[in-house]
């Protein structure tokens, strides 16, 4: 495996000091072909952005999958910063200026969605709400133990995210 090409000491466009480091990095994921992996961070202010894209034009693409065991916590999914997360009745996940693509699994989107509602958790001053949250989170953990049923849906206008398994459904994501 090839190391990744780094860039040091670049100029930071938060803090403006050279302390950032990019990364490019060139892939192939199975299934899914040559992908291109980026990274920037500042070693002085923090700041961080991270992308995934395919080495060829894709069309916008539309995957869903249901999950039903525990074994399906390890289905590969391949996430760009342009896409969307879709998890009915527990939260959607869209894409803004900070948002970072990625590559991980079912469950590394579900440890993600938990530590979010964990946050809004203790931020919650109203009862009500923490209530809520604990119970998503009940919701959340019976699902990783496969106790539990739940929809995942990825909404990609630039085609660059993929969910590897033959359990998920594609459709062409219709233009807005």
């Amino acid at each position: 495996m090839e190391k990744p090409e780094t860039i040091e000491k670049q100029p930071c466009p938060m803090c403006k000091t050279n302390n950032m480091t990019m990364m490019e990095e060139e892939i192939e994921i199975p299934f899914f072909g040559k992908t291109f992996v980026f990274s920037m961070t500042c070693s002085n202010c923090k700041y961080h952005v991270a992308d995934v894209e395919a080495a060829e034009q894709k069309e916008p693409v539309k995957q869903t999958i249901d999950i039903s065991s525990e074994e399906d916590m390890k289905i590969r999914v391949i996430k760009s910063s342009q896409a969307t997360v879709k998890i009915p009745h527990i939260t959607t996940i869209t894409p803004g200026p900070a948002s970072n693509g990625y590559i991980t699994n079912i469950e590394g989107i579900l440890r993600r969605v938990k530590h979010q509602i964990e946050t809004l958790a203790d931020d919650a001053e109203d009862k009500d709400e923490k209530k809520k949250a604990r119970k998503l989170l009940k919701k959340l953990n019976k699902v990783m133990w496969g106790d539990e049923k739940l929809k995942i849906i990825i909404e990609d206008p630039s085609g660059n995210s993929a969910i590897i398994s033959d359990k998920a459904q594609t459709a062409k994501l219709k233009a807005k």
